[in-house]
């Protein structure tokens, strides 16, 4: 199902939780104003909403994450243990600046985020009101995958005999990784990073689709998962292989015609910064045989044309496949332009990535 699809003359179905009885009546008030969305019910904590989730069967919940007797996040990790659907939180506690309750909360399986302004959700209803019915929208149609209950620290996956790298060198003839993602994207970097091997001989750079102010969160919270160092790109700097680039704050990355890595805020027809396909086609152009492109979920196309450039410039490409993908849209363009030699799921990318650059390695690309 696409992003914001639904059943013909169904209205999306929404379920509420907040502890404030006034902040409820504003939500409510706001929903009121989309005619394709409908407020099914309200909880005032986790608990409630946990007992009240069977009944009223909703398409998307909008949780608080301060609330008494079950929080926001206890209650997001119940709900992707035992009844997953897509969950937006809605919260002070989710500004820039809190990095760490975000991607806690993205850890746990919450889909997306919507700060409360600081002087109270009243405060530009419209723009609000409009932000919110837009992500609500996008929720209804995203797929989600329960998640396991913790139990003590689980191992990354792993190669069953992973392989000695010589740093710099590979007998694949592959110099370069770019990897593009959106919705959904923190957490499926999360699964493929974590399972690459230290010693990975390439440089690899990543286009993240992400709010304003949470970048260097971002790689913050990757950062502690991920056995390769990742750091946040500079301008003219020479990527080295091992490592993991991002761009800055609301800037691009791109690979200039010296290899170097170059940050712009340059304006592109589909409004993203970064995008995806800015990258891709940079490495298509640098490297081409030499780069190697993979698109991760996301709504919309961004990366399509730059995984096609890629494989176009002789260099190889790989899409995430509908299975595992929070979003299809994506990936599921660049399959649609033939621009994806291999489709993946995502368990099976970062395996595939180091049996590319060892090809002495067995197993599927």
């Amino acid at each position: 199902m696409s992003p914001g699809a639904k059943p013909p003359g169904r209205r999306i179905r929404v379920l509420l939780v907040d502890d404030s009885p006034l902040v409820l009546e504003i939500l409510r008030r706001m929903l009121a104003t989309a005619p394709d969305i409908e407020v099914v019910g309200t909880a005032h904590h986790g608990a409630e909403a946990l007992e009240r989730l069977p009944g009223l069967r909703p398409d998307v919940l909008c949780t608080d994450w301060h609330m008494p007797r079950m929080d926001g996040l206890k209650l997001t990790r119940a709900v992707m243990e035992s009844r997953p659907l897509p969950i937006l939180v809605i919260s002070t506690s989710v500004q820039p600046g809190q990095e760490q309750n975000i991607f806690n909360l993205l850890e746990a399986g919450a889909i997306d985020i919507l700060a409360k302004p600081r002087g109270g959700i009243e405060a530009d209803f419209g723009i609000i009101a409009h932000e919110l019915a837009h992500k609500i929208r996008v929720l209804s149609g995203v797929k989600v995958f329960r998640r396991r209950p913790a139990v003590g620290e689980m191992p990354a996956p792993s190669l069953a005999a992973p392989p000695t790298f010589h740093p710099g060198r590979n007998g694949s003839g592959l110099r370069i990784v770019g990897i593009g993602a959106s919705t959904g994207g923190p957490q499926a970097l999360e699964t493929l990073l974590s399972a690459l091997p230290a010693g990975f001989p390439l440089p690899i750079l990543c286009a993240q689709h992400i709010a304003q102010g949470f970048a260097a969160g971002l790689v913050q919270w990757l950062a502690g998962c991920c056995p390769l160092p990742l750091r946040m790109a500079v301008e003219g700097e020479s990527p080295l292989p091992g490592c993991v680039y991002f761009p800055p704050e609301d800037r691009h990355l791109e690979i200039d015609a010296q290899g170097r890595l170059h940050c712009s805020s340059a304006q592109t027809p589909d409004g993203h910064r970064p995008s995806v396909d800015l990258l891709l086609n940079s490495l298509a152009r640098g490297f081409g045989a030499g780069a190697l492109g993979v698109l991760l979920t996301g709504m919309g196309q961004d990366g399509a044309r730059g995984l096609l450039a890629i494989h176009l410039a002789g260099g190889q490409t790989i899409a995430q496949d509908q299975a595992s993908s929070v979003v299809f849209g994506m990936p599921g363009s660049a399959i649609a332009l033939g621009a994806a030699q291999s489709v993946l799921s995502l368990e099976a990318i970062a395996s595939s990535l180091v049996r590319r650059v060892s090809p002495t390695l067995s197993g599927p690309l």
